[in-house]
């Protein structure tokens, strides 16, 4: 690992994204306020919010085995199910497939979806310029 600031996140501390929501805020964000969702999330990945350092940190994931089968098709259909409830109607039939597809486990889980949105913002992703780093432990 180099220099940069290193916020730690346990998989042992969450089992639920309503959990991982709440790790993100104790690490993170030092107990701020945020929108508690994906794109918040990736707001937050950004920099610049709360103590979230604006010029490229690391994310160091301990346990994320144990994340990958917590965060997994049974959160991911909760999830979806949820994001339905108050999706903008052009989002319905986007939703509705990927909900279909987690019923049956394929499709990206919503561990693999957290881990994607960091990965945008690294080296070689869509907002690399914010220089995050993810280490899998």
């Amino acid at each position: 690992m180099d220099d940069r600031k290193i916020y730690v996140i346990d998989g042992e501390n969450f089992s639920s994204m309503k959990e991982f929501y709440d790790e993100i805020q104790h690490v993170m964000l030092e107990g701020g306020y945020w929108g508690r969702n994906l794109a918040a999330f990736n707001d937050i990945l950004r920099g610049g919010y709360g103590s979230v350092e604006d010029n490229g940190f690391a994310i160091r994931w301990k346990n994320s085995d144990l994340s990958k089968r917590h965060l997994g098709y049974e959160a991911t259909v909760n999830q979806l199910t949820k994001a339905l409830e108050n999706c903008h109607p052009t989002n319905i039939a986007h939703l509705t497939r990927e909900l279909e597809q987690a019923r049956i486990n394929e499709g990206q889980t919503m561990f693999e979806y957290i881990v994607e949105i960091i990965g945008d913002h690294g080296s070689g992703g869509r907002e690399g310029k914010d220089d995050i780093k993810l280490y899998l432990e």
